[in-house]
């Protein structure tokens, strides 16, 4: 950064004196460099060619100000006060540094979080300039790339994104924003500034309890897959926490047993009791670093088997990993558990996000389901 004061002849003869804040220069779309400059201008104007005296102490005195307020810029900027970027991480690109953090989202968790990173990064190289540095990053940018999600973006299939995929695809953008400016590519925090889509009410696939039963009865090709998908069942934990679940964060207390651990999606550290039959699918305890559910991957030969299987159980539903989570939460709610319990047992940061759950076993909805007595049908 550097700071220099300036001066500007005006149509009416005046100096004016301002300050200019040069902060380097970045490619455009064009592949033209771009100065980045900001000037602030100070009200104070000088004589063109003082001939009095009195001009000449005004010229004098006017400059001897406006060298005090370069002064004070400088030391304000030493300061810290103007927070600038760091002008290496400036002139990165922004689809690079998505590409990183997308790259790092597959290393922690493979699951369908990855996916939906990888899909908004497809997207973004629609709109986004490949050599768009962080420079360029400005709310008007932000807005843009909002406008393509909601009225552009399509699917594979040249279909207008759904509301679900609207609202995932632009809060990963909204995150990566967040991220930059966490660490100092971003001097604001552009997320803040544009509203994310609203949410649709999706429908939740899960398991009843008969159909568990079945499930837990019938072979699986892997059985760390039946132990586990089983587990989340009986606990609510997610696939990311499953994968990463070590035995130091499995924590027997006497008769009791419980889990302490960090939840990958929220970073929010949880304390989580476990059933006693939940506890049994663990197995024995082994070294404090090691997987507990070793060797349980995420992919297609998994996601395919947990078909089979269902199969296999005669369960006809589309049942992924992730449907073990929502089975945990409607069996909780179905044997007495109150809302309140349950969204604590599952994480959640909102109490909304759980009364999803309990639409599905609304107990009054199904009772006025058979208030209306049967009909003696002839057909």
């Amino acid at each position: 950064m550097n700071i220099t004061l300036k001066q500007k002849n005006l149509a009416d003869g005046r100096i004016s004196l301002f300050i200019e804040y040069y902060k380097g220069s970045s490619t455009n779309a064009q592949g033209r460099r771009v100065h980045l400059r900001n000037f602030e201008y100070l009200k104070l104007y000088l004589h063109p060619d003082p001939k009095s005296t009195k001009e000449k102490k005004e010229n004098k005195e006017t400059m001897a100000l406006a060298e005090s307020i370069l002064a004070i810029k400088k030391a304000e900027y030493v300061q810290g006060r103007y927070d600038l970027k760091d002008t290496v991480k400036s002139k990165r690109t922004f689809l690079t540094y998505f590409e990183e953090l997308t790259e790092e989202k597959q290393k922690q968790d493979t699951s369908n979080n990855y996916g939906n990173w990888f899909s908004t990064l497809q997207h973004l190289n629609k709109i986004v300039p490949k050599n768009m540095t962080f420079d360029e990053i400005d709310e008007s940018f932000v807005k843009k790339v909002h406008r393509y999600f909601e009225k552009d973006a399509l699917t594979k299939s040249e279909l207008p994104l759904s509301q679900n995929s609207k609202y995932s695809y632009f809060n990963k953008f909204k995150a990566a924003l967040r991220s930059a400016f966490d660490n100092g590519y971003l001097t604001i925090n552009y997320a803040s500034k544009v509203k994310s889509f609203e949410q649709a009410e999706s429908q939740r696939e899960y398991l009843i309890f008969d159909e568990l039963q079945r499930l837990a009865k019938a072979e699986c090709k892997y059985p760390v897959l039946k132990k586990a998908f089983l587990f989340s069942c009986l606990s609510g934990l997610r696939w990311s926490d499953i994968n990463t679940l070590t035995w130091k964060e499995v924590r027997d207390e006497g008769d009791v047993s419980r889990v302490n651990f960090r939840q990958e999606k929220t970073e929010g550290v949880e304390y989580l009791y476990i059933s006693k039959q939940a506890r049994e699918l663990l197995g024995e305890r082994q070294d404090p670093q090691e997987r507990v559910f070793k060797g349980l991957k995420y992919g297609m030969t998994y996601n395919t088997e947990i078909i089979r299987w269902c199969n296999r159980a005669a369960v006809p539903k589309h049942i992924t990993f992730h449907s073990a989570r929502h089975t945990n939460a409607v069996l909780l709610l179905e044997n007495g558990a109150d809302i309140y319990t349950v969204s604590k047992r599952l994480g959640h940061r909102e109490l909304r996000t759980t009364q999803i759950y309990a639409k599905i076993v609304d107990s009054k909805m199904k009772e006025a389901a058979e208030i209306i007595p049967e009909l003696n049908i002839e057909l």
